[in-house]
């Protein structure tokens, strides 16, 4: 019998002590060990399935943490945890207080740089190579691992377009597996499969024609190959690429055959790899199926309706007018600030665009956000998924900032739904007709209402414009809420003992106020409490203390939200708890009276 080598690595430094013959036997116990926890704790299954061999043959052959390695977005850096002193806690992965689940600086000396978001290693790798070279360290290497997905981004062209002119010591390796998220999508994508399929003449490279020394494409599967070839781009100096071709969930038959699917699956029976079904039986919709459903209805009757999406089709559930209505649905890859320069270009033609973009997405868009849609006044609908605190991706996933980053941009209107049929009504109501670009704001998650397609989809009404609504009588305090955190609020309000006292508000219009609720509610209330799942700063509060004291009312304001620091992972509910939102707080709140 086998004894068990992975047991007996700590670091890469125990990887390295041995024999070159024993790694495919270490990928083999790296790769159960992999399905083994995620099977249970649930995380970012395929992509670091596909990358184990190429994480062992980069650890074995370069010498970490004194070489950099940076990994493009992190979801394939399970491995390189693993092997790098985390091995005994990589169950705690994505839970909070517990490791987190893309590379972070802060985490291991590792992890060379903080990630989430795609298409930034190249940059920063190049970075880090200036900077040796700037400090006469000219041995020092440093690498650059990043996906066919976000290669095509336009911030990874920028960096590949700046190495190509510089000297660099960097090496940027390309993990072609044909798939991000979702399948990869564009001309580069299929430049690459020309590449893979060898009908692309060696002098038409890309990568060459940016002065890269290029090698590849190779079998990212193959240790021998891998390891070979990564001692020979040693002792090449100056700018060098290599394109290695992977499988994303090698190693789990369904993890390949499915790779949308096991991108993240959850629970699943590590042997066998059959995804542990719930029962959606009498659950809410999911928001992004509340989205998707409802545009492709209001798409069939309405032919100016365009969808967009930056690599989330399944994401956003756009996937639904994809596939009935194709020339009208576009997923344009990575390129979130193509996306809305693209948008405004529909809607200057008189298109009805919805642009569906992860909340902390969007945030890579917001020169385009600000001086090609709002400047110009262009009716484009931003469709912000994921907005609020998201889970157990963390901090460079959460959804807090739009509010505050949004609402100091002129012409832009913000709305935010309490719940699925007011997000259904507010999609409606948009392609109606509008004067000014509008961010409509929703979770990730199910919403509230379990018989929502069966009793309340397609039965539009259109939204009152700029109206808060009253959902509850008061006498003493008024809590304002925006968005679906005001159904803590509800259930918080049946629960508290002088709820009585306590009023409840609902504003889904963020930008602009109703002014004239808002008057009625400070000249009635002595005590005003606003409640948001985005930051405090420049959020939702803060808009009402601006019209507070622009009217000279000095009522006691209590603002309750996203406080001013970034909230790492953990469930939703737990992290609704430390910024005391959610429920139970808020019972305490209520019953004892605003602190």
């Amino acid at each position: 019998m086998k004894s068990d080598l992975l047991s007996n690595i700590y670091n890469p430094v125990d990887l390295r002590l041995l024999k070159e013959e024993q790694l495919t036997q270490v990928a083999q116990e790296l790769r159960q060990f992999i399905i083994d926890i995620v099977s249970v704790k649930e995380g970012h299954l395929g992509a670091s399935l596909g990358v184990v061999e190429l994480t062992i043959a980069l650890h074995y052959v370069f010498n970490s943490p004194d070489d950099l390695l940076v990994w493009d977005v992190g979801h394939q850096a399970y491995g390189h945890k693993i092997l790098t002193e985390r091995k005994e806690i990589f169950h705690t992965n994505r839970q909070i207080d517990g490791i987190s689940g893309f590379p972070k600086r802060s985490e291991s000396v590792y992890d060379t740089f903080g990630v989430g978001h795609s298409s930034t290693s190249i940059s920063a790798a190049l970075g880090m190579a200036i900077a040796s070279k700037l400090k006469g360290d000219f041995e020092k290497e440093h690498i650059a691992i990043i996906g066919d997905a976000s290669i095509a981004s336009g911030m990874a062209f920028e960096g590949l377009n700046h190495a190509g002119v510089t000297d660099a010591n960097i090496l940027v390796i390309l993990n072609d597996n044909a798939i991000g998220i979702d399948p990869s999508v564009g001309a580069l994508k299929k430049y690459l499969t020309s590449v893979k399929n060898g009908k692309n003449p060696r002098q038409n490279n890309i990568i060459k024609s940016l002065n890269f020394d290029y090698s590849g494409p190779i079998d990212g599967h193959d240790l021998p190959k891998l390891i070979k070839e990564l001692n020979r781009l040693k002792k090449i100096k100056g700018p060098k690429f290599l394109h290695i071709v992977t499988t994303k969930g090698k190693g789990l038959q369904q993890a390949e055959e499915n790779q949308v699917k096991y991108h993240a699956p959850g629970k699943f029976d590590a042997s066998t790899g059959e995804i542990h079904l719930k029962s959606e039986e009498n659950l809410p919709p999911k928001y992004q199926d509340v989205f998707g459903l409802t545009i492709l209805d209001l798409a069939k009757k309405n032919e100016k309706i365009i969808g967009i999406t930056p690599a989330m089709p399944s994401g956003s559930s756009l996937k639904f007018m994809m596939d009935e209505l194709p020339d009208r649905a576009f997923d344009v890859g990575i390129a979130e600030q193509h996306a809305v320069t693209f948008a405004a270009g529909m809607a200057t033609q008189g298109m009805v665009v919805y642009c569906n973009i992860y909340s902390t997405f969007l945030q890579r868009a917001y020169d385009q956000v600000i001086h090609d849609v709002a400047l110009q006044n262009l009716p484009v609908i931003f469709c912000l998924d994921r907005a609020g605190l998201v889970g157990e991706d963390g901090a460079t996933h959460h959804g807090v900032f739009d509010i505050a980053y949004l609402r100091s941009i002129p012409n832009m209107v913000i709305y935010a739904p309490l719940n699925e049929i007011e997000l259904q009504n507010i999609l409606y109501t948009v392609q109606l007709g509008m004067d000014h670009p509008i961010a409509i704001r929703y979770p990730r998650g199910r919403g509230v209402i379990p018989n929502w397609e069966v009793e309340n989809f397609g039965h539009y009404e259109k939204i009152n414009w700029n109206q808060a609504k009253c959902l509850k009588d008061g006498t003493k305090v008024a809590v304002l809420s925006t968005g679906t955190i005001g159904n803590n609020v509800i259930e918080a309000l049946k629960e508290s003992t002088n709820s009585e006292e306590i009023a409840h508000y609902n504003f889904s219009f963020i930008k602009p106020l109703d002014i004239n609720t808002l008057n009625t509610i400070f000249k009635t209330f002595q005590s005003i409490i606003t409640i948001e799942d985005g930051v405090k700063n420049g959020g939702f509060g803060s808009a009402i203390l601006e019209f507070a004291a622009s009217n000279n009312f000095k009522n006691s304001i209590e603002i309750l939200g996203v406080p001013d620091e970034f909230i790492e992972h953990g469930t939703v509910n737990q992290l609704q708890q430390l910024c005391k939102i959610d429920v139970k707080s808020l019972i305490n709140l209520f019953s004892n009276g605003s602190k």
